[in-house]
């Protein structure tokens, strides 16, 4: 299950990290977790969790079925530092170091956004820090609020390029009907197409154990967003202690399979779905060293056009014809600041950098 993988997202829901009944946070069930990320060591592995407003209602006190915007924002304010050091006690057992992360919807939305985001956790695994994700719903409103943690999953997976994204929920996989109430349902293992027959059956949102908010057609919007980036996605039943070396070993689940690896999907989105807002002009050398996989430096771009914000797509010309497309890092006025600059000459000209690449190569399709 995890050998081919080289990065890995884990999406922990509120119904499984949380008691239903007292609501505190099951700490047998995180220490065997953190055993078994050990175990991944070698993987490159990012937490998507849930979890802030439960544990925020049980410190403010607020048992209420229902809860208002406001009051839950007030229980994440609370809860999330109790989440976070119980990650940082847990996984610390293991050696693991971790590394909060509050995205909302405009973070995986917004290029420019997108692209701080990506830069700042590609750095926290190459260093080898574990970051633990979760909505940002402290300051989050209904109109850039993902509203689960499914779709976030999905978007993160999606952002630094995972080959497999893990969905622990209270249910093993996909059925054709929901095997609560209806006993003929049959378990689906395999999924190699999101069918709209597939899709119907997510049904509605599963609000019973009230402390959720997503069900199985969160999952499947999840699963869309990111089998088309490449990364495969697992249904399993987390709510075992030491669920994820059971799915290892082989526990029952549903697979939906990518029809790409995460590189090509990302060249594909770049290459083909973007439009360009403008273009940089770049010289011989600058081109040979693009045909050889290496990133566009300020040094061999000669001219700028068009009209662009960090993180938009722009065409790479050379010789009048588009060589190359990708996402810059630097806004319009940047750019043609830094344009035929060595890259050590970056921060005199403007200050600050954000980066030695003009287009980093993750960035950067040739056409």
């Amino acid at each position: 299950m995890f050998s081919a993988a080289k990065t890995i997202v884990v999406k922990i829901g509120s119904a499984i990290l949380v008691d239903e009944k007292t609501q505190s946070l099951r700490e047998d069930w995180l220490a065997a977790l953190a055993a078994d990320l050990a175990v991944l060591k070698d993987k490159r592995i990012v937490l998507v969790s849930s979890g802030a407003i439960a544990l925020g209602r049980q410190r403010l006190k607020l048992f209420e079925t229902s809860l208002s915007l406001p009051e839950k924002q007030a229980c994440a304010a609370a809860g999330q530092s109790s989440l976070t050091r119980a990650y940082d006690d847990a996984l610390g057992q293991h050696d693991l170091m971790t590394a909060q992360a509050l995205l909302t919807l405009n973070d995986t939305e917004n290029r420019r956004r997108w692209l701080n985001a990506r830069s700042t956790l590609d750095t926290l695994l190459g260093l080898g820090a574990v970051p633990i994700i979760n909505e940002n719903d402290t300051v989050a409103t209904d109109e850039i609020r993902y509203g689960d943690n499914d779709r976030l999953a999905a978007r993160t997976a999606q952002m630094i390029g995972a080959d497999l994204l893990i969905l622990l929920s209270d249910i093993d996989g996909l059925y054709t009907a929901d095997p609560r109430a209806d006993t003929s349902a049959k378990h689906i293992p395999i999924i190699t197409d999101l069918t709209e027959g597939i899709m119907a059956m997510g049904g509605a949102p599963n609000m019973a154990a009230g402390v959720g908010t997503g069900g199985m057609v969160t999952k499947l919007a999840a699963a869309k967003i990111a089998t088309q980036a490449g990364c495969d996605m697992v249904i399993c039943d987390g709510r075992s202690v030491g669920a994820l070396s059971a799915l290892g070993a082989g526990a029952k689940h549903s697979l939906f399979k990518a029809k790409s690896n995460p590189r090509k999907a990302r060249a594909q989105w770049i290459g083909g779905t973007l439009k360009p807002s403008g273009a940089l002009h770049i010289d011989s050398g600058a081109l040979k060293a693009l045909r050889k996989g290496s990133s566009l430096l300020p040094a061999g771009v000669t001219a700028i056009s068009g009209t662009f914000e960090k993180g938009d797509a722009v065409s790479i010309m050379a010789n009048g014809s588009e060589v190359a497309r990708g996402l810059i890092a630097y806004d319009l006025l940047e750019a043609d600041r830094i344009k035929g600059l060595k890259s050590t000459e970056i921060l005199a000209a403007l200050g600050y950098e954000n980066g030695a690449a003009m287009i980093h190569r993750d960035n950067l399709v040739m056409l």
